[in-house]
């Protein structure tokens, strides 16, 4: 099992991010600063109540979400009540946002964001993921508030096919992004138009993937995955990772967690 989480290299910063493995499920849930407030608090609390018992579909999340929401809502009113002025009012107006993915022990997960579940076969290198295409991560992402009803439309589930070869883990976005970049572009000759839309697309991430593009060869197995695990849970050797792979241009600056089972 594999638990980390780090915020992003720069002083004064809380990370947002919250990153959590037990011995039924792995997640990880991206707190969203960029509006609301709480969102450290908001992605722990997500976590912290997660079923040991698989959700299945959008009505047992939305029952999961109905059970949950109105205990972490009333804490952070009166956390809000007693700062007063703005932070009240951007609660009352905005809430908290998160991401959320989750894999249990059987193999289903559930996604809402872009934060990733993932799943890799070492024997046919095979990698398994519960996103969409590349390009995708240029789209704002669907985010659970705590004061507002979700949406299906930004809820997924399924099930990895799992065998005794496979390593599922979960990342949040930038770090999934890197992954599943690294991935496509060590296959490259399976994934040249998602490549290359990503690209067309004229966006920071461009940038990473033209960087990945020009990169002499990747291995994704042993680069890449494996030097993720070799990090094991040390989040010294997890930060000195990541500065190596911002120093290559291969990734964007964020809070970055990552759990494997």
């Amino acid at each position: 099992m594999i638990q980390l989480s780090i915020k992003k290299f720069e002083e004064g910063l809380v990370n947002e991010d919250a990153a959590k493995v037990t011995e039924k499920w792995i997640a990880v849930s991206d707190g969203a600063g960029g509006g609301g407030v709480f969102a450290d608090r908001w992605s722990r609390y997500l976590l912290d109540n997660l079923p040991d018992s698989p959700i299945c579909n959008y009505s047992e999340f939305d029952a999961w979400m109905e059970g949950i929401w109105e205990t972490f809502y009333n804490e952070c009113e009166n956390l809000a009540k007693a700062e007063g002025g703005m932070l009240l009012n951007k609660f009352y107006d905005e809430g908290s946002f998160a991401t959320l993915v989750a894999v249990w022990q059987g193999g289903e997960w559930i996604s809402y964001g872009d934060s990733v579940a993932f799943c890799y076969d070492k024997t046919s290198g095979v990698l398994q993921h519960s996103f969409g295409k590349l390009v995708d991560f240029n789209n704002p992402p669907y985010l659970i508030n705590c004061k507002d009803a979700t949406s299906e439309q930004g809820f997924r589930c399924g099930k990895f096919e799992i065998n005794d070869d496979c390593v599922v883990f979960a990342a949040s976005d930038a770090l999934a992004h890197y992954i599943m970049m690294m991935y496509e572009v060590a296959h490259r000759k399976d994934y040249v138009s998602e490549l290359q839309e990503a690209i067309d697309a004229k966006t920071k991430d461009s940038n990473f993937i033209n960087a990945a593009m020009g990169l002499k060869e990747v291995n994704f197995r042993r680069d890449v995955l494996g030097k993720l695990l070799k990090c094991k849970n040390s989040s010294d050797r997890f930060t000195s990772r990541l500065v190596a792979i911002r120093h290559k241009g291969l990734i964007g600056l964020d809070d970055y967690s990552f759990v494997a089972m």
